[in-house]
Order: structure tokens, then C-alpha cells, then sequence
């Protein structure tokens, strides 16, 4: 079975070298930014470039001077967690762990959040992603770091597990976080300082992409990014993913009797990206059969060493984020959506934008450069 994989360029730039870009800007040596003498990034949760281009009347700040080839390709699964993390450690999720929205805890047979579960599912930040982020990396070059996000993420588990050697500062609203970056960067020569915007996720994931809320949400943005950055200060603005709406009468709901839930222990993942974890007596082999045939022209469905052997997790897995990902890995289709019928499910069967797939509108973000940045790099 092959996989329906959109196709990136050879020379296509991966989120996963963000990290790498901004300390060599920092060190002043070659590279896809041009040097700086402080730097910021500003992620955009949710913002793909097809869905920044398709409305780019309301962005037209951001959208500025944007060519073609201002774009990168996120990493499989196309989710915050594991994308996100890819951002800020840069590596990919087999090596950092953070391989899905909800994975299975083997140790204790249970499922927990990376994205917002830490502290309830009692995960360790440190355990589960233990890999140098860039503001550690930064910091022990000599490099102060900070992270501008919201007041509640300050002290969360997954702001533990990928913002680890930066100092967290709390801002409001898009335009106070990206004033007060902009500030730091001018203030503290040699800093690097990461800000994040979720407020367009939030939106789509409500309301969808093209509703009058993400909209709304868009312009509030490109406001805040109107101003210019200050004087030899590099600024990138990319995002960790994209997004495509789910409607209703696409969404494929597993109900008593579907031969797809015989042998399945746990779903883990997300609508569009399933980890499917089998009871230790199915036989696999025809539990995969039996999702294939059932799933046909909605989803791609793979199991783990197929997984494994395509490197949809990057180039290595190590043991610990093998043992995370499902038995069967299903990979939505178009615009479509799986739910197993579980309380936590029909809760998310309200989310009118989702991600987790491999469309383009899911895998292609921007990847644009504003003051020092401007010029230079490759």
C-alpha cells in the first residue's frame, strides 16, 4: 500500500530547521537568515500559507512583499504538539517524543495529552522530551531567551517540555506580545525571543477557516505586525501548522457493530490523525486488513513498522516515541474526520477546523522574513 503523501519540493525548507536558522543569525554565520543582533520569532498557531494567501486582503501587513518560495512544510502529525515541539527543539517527532495529541502511556495503559494533559495525566517534561531546546542551546552560546505567551500557559507542563531556558513573559493581546518582543530584542543585544500567537487556531478550531471570527482573528494579527522590527533586529514568522474544516457529513463516526473497533483497545491522536492501539491478543494482520477495506478513499491506514520504515517521523525514531505511536496509524483523506463515539470525541465533534493530516493546507505554513531578515540568507 503506498501512502498519498503531498509531494514537497527538493529544496523545500522544514520547520524543524527554524531552530537552527535563528542561532546561526545569532553566531553570524551563513545560513537561511542573514545575521542579526537579536532575533524573534513569531509563531502563528494554525496559520497555514494557502489559508494566509487565500485571505490575504486581511492580511495585508503580513503578507507584504511574500513570495512563493516564503513557505516550509511542517511535520507529520500536522498538530501543536509535535509540531510546535519540532519549532523549538528542531527535531523531528521521532526524536523528541511528542508524537500525537494523545498517546498511549504503555506503562500504565492509559492515554494522556501532550498538549494540555501534563499535569492531570501525570506526565514528566523532562522524561518525555528531553531533548535541548533552542533557548537552551541559545543561553549556553550566551544568548539571553525569552517567550512571550499567554499568562496561563506560563507554568503548564508542555511549557516545561519545549520552552525550557527561556524566560516566560505574559502578555495580553497579539499587539502587547509582539510589542514587548520586539522591545526585548532592542533592549538585550544578542537575545533570541520566541513569540506566540494562538488566537488564529482558536478561531478556526471554533468557528473555521473563512468564518468572520477567524477572520477577525487574522486582521488582529496583521495589526500587530504592522510595525517595523527595530534596527538590526531579524524577525521570522512562521506557524506550526495549518488547518482545513471538517463538515459535518464528512466525518466518519465508528458506531457499535463498525468491524473497524474489533481488537481496538484505545484511540489515541486526533480526528484526523488516529493512533489506533490494538488489545495484546488481536491479530494485527487482519485488524489492519479490516481498516483498509472499511476505510477505503477516506483514509490512508499504515501500521507502525510501515510508519517507521517511510520516516513520516523524521529520519530517526528512537525506542521511547516508537512505543508511543499507534499499532495502526490512520491519516485522513481530503477534509474528512474520525470519531470513535467516546464522550471526549463527541465533544470534539464541534470543531469546525481541524489538522493532524498531510494536505497541503495542513502542511504548508509561512516562512517570512521581516527587518534584518529582509535581505540575505538563502
Amino acid at each position: 500500500m503506498s501512502l498519498i503523501l503531498p509531494t514537497a519540493p527538493a529544496s523545500a525548507r522544514n520547520i524543524s530547521g527554524v531552530a537552527d536558522d535563528l542561532l546561526s543569525a545569532l553566531r553570524g554565520g551563513p545560513g537561511a537568515l542573514a545575521p542579526a543582533r537579536s532575533v524573534v520569532v513569531i509563531v502563528i498557531d494554525g496559520l497555514g500559507a494557502i489559508q494566509l494567501r487565500a485571505h490575504s486582503g486581511h492580511a495585508r501587513h503580513l503578507i507584504a512583499g511574500v513570495g512563493k518560495k516564503d513557505v516550509a512544510y511542517s511535520v507529520f502529525p500536522t498538530t501543536t504538539a509535535a509540531a510546535l515541539t519540532t519549532i523549538l527543539t528542531g527535531v523531528e517527532p521521532g526524536a523528541h517524543g511528542l508524537v500525537g495529541y494523545r498517546v498511549l502511556d504503555r506503562a500504565r495503559d492509559r492515554l494522556v495529552n501532550l498538549l494540555s494533559g501534563w499535569e492531570s495525566d501525570g506526565i514528566d517534561p523532562l522524561a518525555w522530551q528531553s531533548q535541548p531546546t533552542v533557548f537552551e542551546r541559545a543561553v549556553a552560546a550566551g544568548h539571553p531567551a525569552y517567550a512571550l505567551g499567554i499568562a496561563k500557559y506560563a507554568r503548564s507542563g508542555f511549557t516545561k517540555a519545549t520552552l525550557r531556558g527561556a524566560e516566560f513573559v505574559a502578555a495580553k493581546s497579539p499587539s502587547e506580545r509582539v510589542e514587548i518582543a520586539y522591545q526585548l530584542a532592542a533592549d538585550i543585544p544578542g537575545s533570541l525571543i520566541y513569540c506566540y500567537l494562538p488566537e488564529v487556531d482558536k478561531a478556526g478550531h471554533q468557528y473555521g477557516v473563512d468564518s468572520a471570527e477567524w477572520i477577525a482573528a487574522l486582521e488582529d494579527i496583521d495589526h500587530a505586525l504592522a510595525s517595523e522590527p527595530p534596527r538590526q533586529v531579524g524577525v521570522l514568522i512562521t506557524a506550526d501548522h495549518g488547518m482545513v474544516d471538517v463538515p459535518a457529513h464528512r466525518h466518519v463516526v465508528l458506531e457499535a457493530g463498525d468491524a473497524r473497533l474489533d481488537g481496538v483497545r484505545h484511540f489515541g491522536g486526533e480526528p484526523r490523525m488516529l493512533h489506533v492501539y490494538l488489545d495484546p491478543d488481536a491479530d494485527a494482520a487482519a485488524v489492519l486488513d479490516t481498516w483498509r477495506s472499511a476505510s477505503e478513499g477516506e483514509a490512508d491506514v499504515l501500521s507502525r513498522a510501515e510508519v517507521l520504515a517511510a520516516g513520516l517521523y523524521g529520519a530517526q525514531t528512537t525506542a521511547d516515541a516508537a512505543g508511543r505511536i499507534g499499532d495502526l496509524v490512520v491519516v485522513s483523506r481530503g477534509n474528512r474526520a474520525f470519531y470513535d463515539g467516546t464522550a471526549e470525541d463527541q465533544r470534539s465533534r464541534g470543531m469546525v477546523g481541524q489538522h493532524g493530516a498531510l494536505t497541503p493546507e495542513e502542511r504548508q505554513v509561512p516562512y517570512i522574513r521581516r527587518g534584518a531578515f529582509s535581505s540575505g540568507g538563502r
